[in-house]
């Protein structure tokens, strides 16, 4: 069954995180996605664990549905390639600098000029027109300028740390994609194609921001910078008598369960917990209650008595737990399949589930180069053109 994007064609010049991440999206819809690849491939194609070189799982899990195909697009006649594909493509995606692409001679201006109807994604640092244009950025860079070490130094007393994830990569590269399908939407309405920036600097405030301008949401400031609940020292999973347990008593129904539950029902509706404005101004005493109680019995215990009570609440899993977990096995949401060069892989499904247009896997993370001829083919090259420009390094041919 094709997905909803089945018939639209995106011309990936992304590389990393970032921008693979968000065209794998793409692809997951059904979309036709080029890789565009230089004669080295994407960086992230070496980073980390791989059975083969130039396949890492970093590459593996963020590449998928996607053909590849290597241009060195410093040479003219891999720059003429690369205009065929524009030139009958929907979209272009890109992660590499504006300053870049335009001396590649792939501005948004040179690109509409080939075709006037491409939704162009340009994905990159900071806003083009603020001081920080032209500044490299990476993930750890963008959590830095946005606040998360700072929280947690903030939350919880404790040196500034990252969160352990390429968050700020990942977020972005979906905000992209919210881009694109946005963007086609429009053209299906109006024709016109159009150049979408996405900065991660702005795009990361936004995201934060929403939690954390606090009382600076008014002006004058009526309170500090911060999410109260969120900054909180104590919101941190809770010690039990025998391990650890997260939960979430939030609303006053769940106060008044959880209150009965440890045989305090003096304090429903009184004093801080009376109401969710009395409890968000005094989160830390809140909490700090609900972590000394929970320290009372063991996990088990408590599992079984918030689950009677139908408060939220969960077990700390570690990573190894969560590729075991019973809901995720049910819904097979880690499928395995045999990848032609790299052996049996384990992948993670598409979370969505669409009544008729359901999104598939189709095609592994293509090794470096594997679709060239069969995508110069696609745009008209004769076998003995793809094998001269094999020759002089122009494109790489996969013979695997």
């Amino acid at each position: 069954m094709p997905g909803p994007l089945h018939g639209i064609t995106v011309i990936d010049l992304t590389t990393v995180l970032m921008g693979p991440f968000a065209t794998q999206h793409l692809g997951d819809m059904g979309a036709n996605v080029i890789k565009v690849e230089p004669l080295k491939g994407d960086v992230i194609r070496y980073s980390n664990q791989g059975r083969n070189p130039g396949m890492s799982n970093l590459f593996l899990n963020n590449n998928r549905n996607k053909r590849s195909i290597v241009l060195d697009l410093k040479h003219h006649k891999g720059k003429a390639v690369l205009t065929k594909l524009i030139a009958t493509g929907d979209v272009l995606v890109s992660n590499v600098r504006p300053q870049a692409m335009a001396r590649l001679g792939l501005s948004y201006e040179a690109v509409k000029k080939i075709n006037n109807s491409i939704i162009y994604v340009s994905c990159f640092g900071f806003g083009q027109n603020g001081p920080y244009a032209k500044r490299a950025a990476y993930d750890d860079i963008i959590q830095t300028m946005v606040g998360v070490p700072h929280l947690f130094e903030r939350a919880y007393d404790e040196p500034p740390k990252f969160l352990p994830s390429n968050f700020c990569d990942r977020v972005c590269g979906l905000t992209a994609v919210n881009a694109v399908t946005t963007a086609l939407f429009y053209r299906e309405r109006t024709g016109q194609g159009q150049l979408v920036e996405i900065p991660m600097y702005e795009t990361m405030v936004q995201f934060l921001m929403g939690d954390h301008l606090g009382g600076h949401t008014f002006e004058p400031p009526m309170g500090k910078m911060g999410y109260a609940r969120i900054v909180n020292p104590n919101r941190k999973p809770y010690k039990t008598k025998d391990g650890y347990l997260a939960m979430l008593v939030y609303n006053d129904k769940q106060w008044a369960a959880f209150l009965k539950l440890i045989d305090r029902t003096d304090l429903v509706g009184q004093g801080i917990f009376a109401n969710m404005s009395l409890r968000g101004a005094n989160i830390v005493e809140v909490y700090g209650f609900v972590r000394e109680i929970m320290a009372q019995y063991t996990t088990e215990v408590w599992l079984q008595k918030l689950k009677n009570a139908d408060i939220p609440h969960t077990i700390v899993p570690t990573l190894e737990d969560i590729l075991e977990n019973e809901h995720l096995q049910a819904v097979n949401f880690f499928p395995e399949y045999e990848h032609p060069s790299e052996g049996k892989i384990r992948t993670t499904a598409i979370p969505s589930q669409w009544s008729v247009a359901q999104p598939n896997l189709r095609l592994p993370a293509p090794r470096l180069g594997e679709h060239s001829q069969e995508i110069l083919e696609e745009y008209g090259y004769s076998v003995e053109e793809i094998e001269q420009m094999g020759k002089k390094g122009i494109t790489l041919l996969d013979n695997c």
